[in-house]
């Protein structure tokens, strides 16, 4: 059984470099067999990808986070597409608009999303969308400009109702630990409405973790319990649900 986890950050796990290896195979021997990391500013990006450009297991995308509005280069946008140059980005990200921790305001977090939007239509790769308390704004942007390569909803948080206006867009909708929480309703009901190619799968370490390891701090290699939860609600075998998440995950980010 393979394992792809789609959202994972892995900077914030451990600074060191050889017990950030020790975290990947952790997690190799668990079964997950590819990373997405994700980096929520150019300074972390640059630290992470310097230390695991040689592993196969991780794979890339770079972007500023709603958390980084306030803190933005000027030259944020010549500094991305140099890298994406430079090096094998897989999607741009996280990006999008957090109403609930307030960082800056809204028009400078929607005009740094677009920004972003723009930028993976201009380099035709995905985008991967945070979201906290502005679904309704997203959506609306969503729908004009929404890059040709579509998007993820990660960690996603709203309910069925959302996830039924926002499948009409060719976006993904990716579940991390908190799906195993028991007050977690809203998340059970809309993973049992969706159909199965449009579910991906993701850590979010070393946030959530799953809730056997609620006191722990997460690692990748907790994403096993999430999947495990995730078949049993589902009511399918969890090595066929794996399966198809893992072949979502390399169409999404175009992994061969």
């Amino acid at each position: 059984m393979k394992i792809f986890d789609t959202h994972a950050h892995l900077g914030l796990i451990h600074n060191d470099p050889v017990e950030l290896l020790r975290v990947l195979q952790q997690a190799k021997i668990k079964g997950v067999d590819k990373i997405v990391s994700i980096c929520n500013s150019l300074r972390d990006f640059e630290d992470v990808y310097e230390k695991l450009k040689n592993e196969e297991q991780v794979l890339h995308t770079i972007g500023v986070s709603p958390s980084q509005v306030m803190a933005c280069p000027q030259d944020w946008r010549k500094t991305i597409a140099q890298k994406i140059a430079e090096c094998p980005i897989v999607a741009i990200g996280e990006t999008g608009l957090d109403y609930c921790k307030r960082y800056g305001d809204k028009r400078s977090q929607i005009e740094l999303f677009i920004a972003h939007l723009e930028l993976a239509t201009q380099y035709d790769l995905p985008v991967i969308i945070h979201n906290r308390e502005a679904g309704r704004d997203i959506l609306n942007i969503l729908k004009d400009k929404l890059p040709k390569k579509g998007a993820v909803f990660h960690c996603y948080s709203e309910d069925a109702e959302f996830a039924k206006k926002a499948i009409k867009l060719p976006v993904m909708f990716s579940f991390a630990g908190n799906v195993t929480y028991k007050n977690a309703t809203n998340l059970h009901a809309t993973l049992k409405y969706l159909p199965l190619d449009r579910v991906l799968v993701e850590s979010e370490s070393p946030f959530l973790p799953p809730s056997q390891f609620t006191k722990q701090r997460n690692m990748p290699c907790n994403i096993v319990a999430t999947v495990n939860f995730m078949a049993r609600l589902i009511g399918i075998e969890v090595e066929e649900l794996a399966d198809n998440l893992y072949k979502n995950s390399c169409k999404f980010f175009n992994v061969n």
